[in-house]
């Protein structure tokens, strides 16, 4: 295996999901209408977002946590105890909102909304984690072209979206020359460009006659270990790539339910799918991990 590895943890709750908020077939329209109108328990995210920071510790790994912003507020001082164990933070969005239809992948707001939302968010990580927010990851993985031109502008330095598969495509290209590693993406676009000031850190995937998606969350919650580590480990001898996990993953406490379309989205998570996450790491113990503010562009 010639590539480094990067673990990467998406802080988000469950309602943060597009089935209860901030997509076209949400249940609520947006998050805030969720605290509006929500009376029962929502903080599902703090016990095992320290169990998840325990679990790096164990391996020694500094991974980059994207933050949906909003945690900020609802859920003080959880942001800043994963800064302050020396991880990076990155930027998940202001809301978790899909900026572009899941079904026709057009753009849902316009560039400057877009542009707006997301140095708000990253002025709110950047004022608790008490460093420069260069990374961002796209909510639920859709993302387009243009709003790595956005990201560029107001001051980020990488993406990590991208998800090249056989399975579905949750961007507004075709991907035909992107694979497992980090490229420079074209302007307007998300294809493989020439030298830029940003980087596109896309996912793994593992291909035999399909490529399977191998990056982590929920294909590692349906599909078990033995698919995402074949697939990070093949991914690895085309480059550096990427794993990801949530928090939410391993709650081993029943969510309320509530969301549309997805009636069986957490009907594995909890212990197993922690031990699953364990077993990996540990495979990858002999792999060189970086945290990805810290890669090197000429690495590429």
């Amino acid at each position: 295996m010639r590539g480094s590895f990067s673990v990467t943890v998406d802080i988000e709750d469950w309602y943060h999901i597009p089935s209860v908020c901030s997509s076209p077939y949400a249940v609520y329209r947006t998050v805030n209408e969720f605290f509006e109108k929500w009376e029962g328990r929502y903080d599902y995210l703090t016990e095992p977002t320290k169990r998840s920071l325990d679990i790096l510790d164990e391996f020694n790994i500094t991974a980059t946590f994207f933050v949906v912003a909003d945690i900020v507020e609802h859920y003080p001082g959880l942001v800043e105890s994963i800064a302050e164990r020396g991880h990076e933070i990155a930027c998940h969005g202001l809301h978790h909102a899909c900026k572009i239809d899941p079904e026709t992948k057009e753009p849902l707001m316009s560039n400057e909304e877009f542009e707006q939302k997301t140095l708000l968010a990253k002025r709110i990580l950047e004022k608790v984690g008490g460093e420069k927010v260069v990374g961002y990851r796209a909510p639920n993985a859709f993302v387009g072209g243009w709003m790595l031109d956005s990201l560029e502008n107001i001051g980020f330095k990488y993406d990590s979206s991208v998800s090249v598969n056989s399975l579905y495509n949750k961007t507004d290209s075709s991907l035909k020359t992107v694979s497992s590693f980090p490229y420079y993406p074209i302007e307007n676009g998300l294809e493989v460009g020439d030298d830029r000031n940003f980087i596109e850190f896309p996912w793994a995937y593992y291909q035999n006659v399909l490529k399977i998606p191998a990056s982590g969350g929920p294909i590692l919650r349906f599909l078990g270990a033995p698919l995402v580590l074949n697939g990070l480990i093949q991914s690895l001898k085309r480059g550096h790539t990427i794993f990801y996990f949530h928090p939410i993953d391993i709650s081993c406490t029943k969510f309320p339910s509530v969301g549309n379309n997805r009636p069986f989205y957490w009907c594995m998570k909890g212990k197993p799918v922690e031990h699953r996450i364990s077993h990996i790491l540990k495979s990858m113990s002999d792999v060189k991990k970086v945290c990805l503010r810290d890669y090197q562009e000429n690495e590429l």
